[in-house]
């Protein structure tokens, strides 16, 4: 008696392995796209600060957590939300044109820390405008803090997370992944981690870092990336 063999032909089996690969092919690429966003996000937060600064600057001729007449500028709510001033009279670095503190601060009556309410009340920029919230400081794309400090500030220690990177005005984004971070320099700067103005630094670091060679900066490592205006 003849037996039927069943099974697959080897067209079957070219053609479920064209679908496998077309399926991956699309996750992969996919995955790229993502990541790609995620890197344009990022980039995106050290362009906006800028504007932020400049924009109040031109407006009020002062800077944001810096400035001293921002309750004339904003009303008295920006000066004394939650019924404490953010900028007590006790504060002489107010009005010097440096926006003192560390980039990460979160010490209510630190400049660094009221530039967000500042920028925010004078409508440039979106979040809350009370200090202490959960949602005060601002997030990058990986979930990360975001801050901005000023090279010139007289704060001891120095407040540079990365000493020697270059511009007036420093924005730091943290908990990158190392991939996206060799990304971030090469579109924003030199593609070189340790000169110019974007620099990284290990995670989390407040002041006096080392910046990090672009080949030593593992891909899937958290860091944090600092860039000078």
């Amino acid at each position: 008696m003849k037996r039927n063999q069943s099974g697959f032909t080897l067209i079957e089996i070219a053609i479920v392995l064209v679908i496998i690969g077309l399926l991956l092919g699309g996750v992969l690429k996919g995955q790229e796209l993502i990541n790609s966003a995620k890197v344009k996000n990022l980039a995106n937060d050290f362009k906006n600060v800028p504007v932020f600064i400049y924009g109040y600057q031109d407006k009020y001729k002062a800077l944001p957590g810096d400035d001293r007449s921002v309750d004339t500028h904003l009303g008295a709510n920006a000066a004394c939300a939650g019924g404490t001033c953010p900028i007590p009279l006790s504060n002489t670095t107010a009005g010097n044109g440096v926006i003192n503190g560390k980039w990460n601060s979160s010490t209510q009556t630190d400049e660094t820390y009221l530039f967000w309410q500042h920028v925010r009340l004078a409508g440039f920029g979106p979040g809350s405008t009370t200090v202490g919230a959960n949602d005060y400081i601002p997030n990058n794309a990986v979930g990360g803090p975001i801050g901005v400090t000023n090279a010139l500030a007289a704060d001891s220690p120095i407040t540079l997370p990365a000493p020697g990177i270059s511009g007036t005005y420093i924005v730091c984004s943290d908990n990158i992944p190392g991939k996206f971070a060799k990304q971030l320099d090469t579109t924003l700067d030199n593609g070189d981690t340790l000169t110019g103005s974007v620099m990284v630094t290990t995670a989390g670091t407040t002041s006096g870092g080392t910046a990090i060679a672009t080949t030593a900066i593992n891909d899937n490592t958290p860091y944090l990336v600092c860039m000078g205006y």
